[in-house]
C-alpha cells in the first residue's frame, strides 16, 4: 500500500503553516543579537514605531508589564545538585548571550514593512568576552555567562555504579581510552518555524509548524502567561520536517500571542533559513574522554565515560536531557558490560541553545561505545566483528549496567547477517582495485542500540463520523513519517474494515485530549498501544450491542473481517451497520451509553530497542582527502513491520542525516567574538543526492512482547547507526598512512591535514 499522504505532498496540494496566513494577518519580524555576550545600554524604538505600517514593537521592557514569564525547562534531570536553570526571557533584557538572541519584536501591515522598521530600532551594547567551547568555558578564567552558575557550570550528572567500574579496570588486562568530539548540528528542516496567532473572546489559537501541541500549550499556559491550559488552542497543518527541532517553546510564538491580544488582529510569522541557524536549536555538541576495559580473552568489563555536554547560553526545553538521561539508556550499546559509570558536566557557552535532534542522546552514547570498541580491536589485533559478536548480548531479558531491561534482541546474528550481505569476503579485491587506481579503499562495521520511548504514555481515540468515515485520534505527531498510512493499516487489521475509511486526527489541542507529540521514536509502540487498546473498548462495546439485538449470548459471536457472526443461525451484523444503531438509544441495551465510540490512555513506560549492524566502504584520494561513500548496507531489527516500505524510507533517511553529521555537517563560531559561521546554506554542508550511494537495508523481524503490536521505533536509528560506521571506513582506509584518529566532521581538509601530518 504506498502512502496516503503522497498523492497531496507530490502534487503540491500539502498544506503548510505559509499557506495558511490568513489575508487579513498583520506580519511580523524579529530585531537578533549581532553580538555573543553584551550588555544592553538602552533600546531606541521611536523611529521603527513611526514608520509606515507599523503596528506595534515590542522589547522586554514591554513583555515584563505584561507580566509575561520565561521560558521553562521543563527536563527532569537527577543531577548532584540543583541544575543551574537562568531566566530566559522571550525578549532580552539587560545583556544577551548569543548571537540571534531575540532583542525586539515589530509587528507591521506586511513583512517587508516589519523588516524595514527592525533595522530602524537602535541598541546600544558594550560588548563582553565569549566563550563558545564547552571545555574551554569550564577552565579557568572563563568569561562568565551567569552569576548563579559559576564556572559555567549548570549541572554535574552521573549514572552507574563507580566502584563496580573502578574494580573492571582494576581487573583489565587491556585499556583503551579516546578523546571523542560529537560535533554540533542543526537539525536543517525543510520548511523554517513559523506561525500564527489570534486571539478573541479571551482565548489564544496559535497556529504553527511544531511537533508536540500539548507540551508547548502546557508551558505556554503555565509558565509564561500563568493562564489555564483551556485558555489556548494550538494546533500544526503539514509538517516540513522537524526532527526534533521543532518541539519547543520558541520566543517567537510567545511574542505573536501577546501581539495578538494586544492588536485583536491575526499575526504571522515566518522565519528565514538563517534565523533557523541562529535562532532555533542545535544539537550534539558532546566531547570528552571515553575507555573501556577487556580482560585477556578480549571481553569487555567495564566502560567509563566523562564527558561535557554543551548547552549553549540557556537551558532548551529537554536540553539538559539530551547529554544525561537519553545518552544512559543507550551507552555500552548492544553489549554485556557488567560496569559502566557516566558522569555529565553541563556547560553554558555564548551559543544557541542545545536541544533534542534525531536520536537526542543515543547518536552520542553509541559513537562513543562503537569507537571504543573498534579501538580494542585494533589494539588487540582482534577481528573487528568477531569482538563484537563475542561481546554482543545473547541471553534475554537482559538488564544493562545503567538499567535498562531489554526483552529481546538479535544483536550478533545482525552481524553474522551483514557479513554476508556486505560481501566482506571480497573487500580485500575492492581495496586491491582502488589502489591500483591510486585511491585508499576503508570498510567500515559497527552496530548501534536505540532505546526508543521518547515521552511515556499516550492517548487515543476511535470516533465513527457522520460522514461514514472512522477518526482515529491520538497524541502522537506525523511531520513526514506516515503516520496517515500505517494507524489506518492497524485499525484495518483489528477492525476488519477497508484502510480507505479511516482518519487521521492529530496535532490540535482541540480534537485531542491529550499527547506527548513527536520525539523518541515512540509514535507506533507508544501511541500504536494506546490505539489498540482503544479499538479494544470499541470491539467490547459492538459485541454487547451486537448480542443484544441478535438475542444471543456475547461469546457465542464471532468476529472477523468488520463484522460479527452467530455460526449457529448465520446472522451477523457488521461493524457500520452497529455504529448506527449505537446512536439510537431505544436499541441499547440497558445502561449502554449511546455510540461505539471509544478512547484510551496508555500509561505504559515500556522501551524497546530496535538494534542494528551497519557497515560502510569508502574511497579517499590521498591527494586531495575528498572521500567517497561508495556501499552502505544495513541488518536491523524493528519488530514487527506494520509497513516494511515506511520503515526502509525512515531508516534511509535517518542514515542520510548521520552519515552527514560524519562527513560534512558542522556549526561552527568563531572563537573570541563567538560569531556563527555557518549561518546559511553557503556555510552549512548538508549531504547530496551524489554523496549518498544505495542505502540497502535488510530487515530481521524479532517483534518484542512490551507492546500488542510487537514493534520496535525506527525514526531515530538511521541517525544513530551511520557516524561510527562511516568514520570507521575511513580510518580504516587511512590507517596504512599512519592516521588512527580523527574527529567529525571528516571533511576534505581535515584528511588532507591528518595525512600531511602524518607523513
Amino acid at each position: 500500500m504506498s502512502r496516503r499522504e503522497d498523492q497531496r505532498f507530490l502534487t503540491g496540494k500539502g498544506r503548510y503553516l505559509a499557506d495558511l496566513i490568513p489575508g487579513d494577518a498583520l506580519h511580523a519580524a524579529v530585531l537578533r543579537s549581532p553580538h555573543a555576550h553584551a550588555r544592553i545600554l538602552s533600546i531606541e524604538t521611536e523611529a521603527a514605531r513611526a514608520m509606515p505600517g507599523v503596528r506595534l514593537v515590542l522589547t522586554g521592557a514591554e513583555l515584563a508589564e505584561e507580566g509575561l514569564g520565561p521560558l521553562p525547562c521543563p527536563a527532569q534531570v537527577a543531577t548532584l545538585a540543583p541544575i543551574i536553570i537562568p531566566a530566559r526571557h522571550v525578549l532580552a533584557r539587560d545583556a544577551v548571550k548569543h548571537v540571534g538572541e531575540c532583542v525586539a519584536f515589530v509587528v507591521a501591515e506586511t513583512a517587508a514593512q516589519a523588516r524595514d522598521a527592525v533595522e530602524a530600532i537602535l541598541v546600544e551594547y558594550e560588548t563582553l568576552d565569549a566563550v563558545v567551547e564547552s571545555r574551554a568555558a569550564l577552565a579557568p578564567g572563563a568569561p562568565q555567562l551567569w552569576p548563579e552558575a559559576p564556572g559555567n557550570i549548570a549541572f554535574r550528572f552521573e549514572r552507574g555504579d563507580r566502584a563496580a567500574m573502578e574494580a573492571g579496570f582494576a581487573a583489565a588486562a587491556h585499556v583503551v581510552e579516546l578523546d571523542l568530539i560529537n560535533n554540533r548540528v542543526h537539525a536543517v528542516p525543510m520548511e523554517p518555524r513559523g506561525a500564527v496567532a489570534r486571539y478573541e473572546d479571551g482565548r489564544f489559537d496559535l497556529l504553527f509548524s511544531g511537533m508536540g501541541v500539548h507540551n508547548i500549550r502546557r508551558q505556554l499556559a503555565n509558565a509564561v502567561f500563568r493562564l489555564p491550559e483551556d485558555a489556548f488552542r494550538l494546533h500544526c497543518p503539514d509538517v516540513g520536517g522537524g526532527f526534533g527541532a521543532k518541539n519547543f517553546l520558541f520566543p517567537e510564538y510567545v511574542c505573536l500571542l501577546s501581539a495578538a491580544r494586544r492588536l485583536g488582529t491575526p499575526v504571522a510569522w515566518v522565519g528565514e533559513a538563517t534565523e533557523e541557524f541562529t535562532a532555533s536549536v542545535h544539537a550534539r555538541d558532546y566531547r570528552g574522554t571515553a575507555k573501556l576495559a577487556l580482560d585477556a580473552e578480549g571481553r569487555f568489563l567495564a566502560l567509563h565515560a566523562r564527558m561535557v555536554g554543551d548547552l549553549g547560553a540557556y537551558c532548551s526545553a529537554n536540553g539538559p536531557a539530551c547529554p544525561t538521561n537519553s545518552v544512559s539508556t543507550a551507552i555500552g550499546g548492544i553489549y554485556a558490560i557488567p560496569a559502566i559509570f557516566l558522569e555529565v558536566t553541563g556547560a553554558f557557552t555564548n551559543t544557541l541553545p542545545v536541544d533534542a535532534y534525531r536520536g537526542a542522546g543515543k547518536p552520542e552514547a553509541n559513537y562513543l561505545t562503537e569507537r571504543l570498541v573498534e579501538a580494542a580491536a585494533r589494539h588487540l589485533g582482534r577481528d573487528a566483528v568477531e569482538i563484537r559478536r563475542v561481546n554482543a548480548i545473547a541471553a534475554f531479558p537482559y538488564r544493562s549496567a545503567t538499567g535498562m531491561l531489554m526483552d529481546c534482541g538479535r544483536f550478533g546474528d545482525n552481524f553474522a547477517d551483514l557479513e554476508a550481505l556486505a560481501d566482506r569476503a571480497g573487500f580485500a579485491a575492492r581495496r586491491a582495485e582502488s589502489e591500483a587506481r591510486g585511491k585508499l579503499r576503508g570498510l567500515g562495521i559497527a552496530g548501534f542500540l536505540e532505546t526508543s520511548r521518547g515521552a511515556p504514555h499516550e492517548w487515543a481515540a476511535v470516533r465513527f463520523a457522520p460522514d461514514g468515515m472512522v477518526d482515529l485520534a491520538i497524541g502522537t505527531q506525523s511531520n513526514g513519517q506516515g503516520h496517515e498510512t500505517s494507524f489506518p493499516r492497524i485499525a484495518a487489521r483489528q477492525l476488519g474494515l477497508p484502510a480507505e475509511r479511516f482518519r487521521l486526527v492529530q496535532a490540535d489541542t482541540a480534537q485531542v485530549a491529550f499527547g506527548n507529540g513527536h520525539g523518541g521514536a515512540r509514535s507506533l509502540h507508544v501511541g500504536g498501544t494506546a490505539l489498540v487498546m482503544a479499538m479494544e473498548q470499541v470491539l467490547e462495546k459492538a459485541r454487547a450491542l451486537a448480542a443484544h439485538l441478535l438475542q444471543a449470548a456475547p461469546e457465542a459471536l464471532v468476529f472477523a473481517e468488520g463484522r460479527f457472526t452467530l455460526p449457529a443461525t448465520g446472522q451477523e451484523m457488521g461493524l457500520e451497520a452497529l455504529a448506527t444503531a449505537a446512536r439510537d438509544p431505544a436499541l441499547l441495551p440497558e445502561g449502554m451509553i449511546p455510540g461505539l465510540d471509544a478512547e484510551a490512555k496508555n500509561l505504559s513506560e515500556l522501551v524497546t530497542f530496535p538494534a542494528g549492524a551497519h557497515a560502510a566502504e569508502v574511497e579517499v584520494d590521498p591527494e586531495t582527502g575528498q572521500i567517497a561513500l561508495l556501499r552502505y548496507r544495513a541488518v536491523d531489527d524493528y519488530g514487527r513491520l506494520i509497513d516494511p516500505v515506511l520503515t526502509t524510507g525512515q531508516v534511509q533517511g535517518g542514515l542520510a542525516q548521520g552519515i552527514g553529521q560524519a562527513l560534512l555537517e558542522e556549526v561552527a563560531y568563531e572563537a573570541g567574538s563567538g560569531q556563527i559561521l555557518s549561518a546559511s546554506f553557503m556555510d552549512y554542508a548538508l549531504p547530496r543526492a551524489e554523496d549518498l550511494p544505495d542505502l540497502d537495508i535488510t530487515l530481521r523481524e524479532l517483534p518484542t512482547a512490551s507492546n500488542p503490536l510487537g514493534v520496535k521505533g525506527v525514526g531515530q536509528a538511521g541517525a544513530i547507526g551511520a557516524p561510527q560506521t562511516v568514520v570507521h571506513a575511513v580510518l580504516d582506509a587511512l590507517r596504512p598512512r599512519g592516521v588512527t584518529h580523527l574527529d567529525m566532521p571528516l571533511t576534505a581538509e581535515r584528511v588532507w591535514r591528518a595525512l600531511q601530518a602524518a607523513g
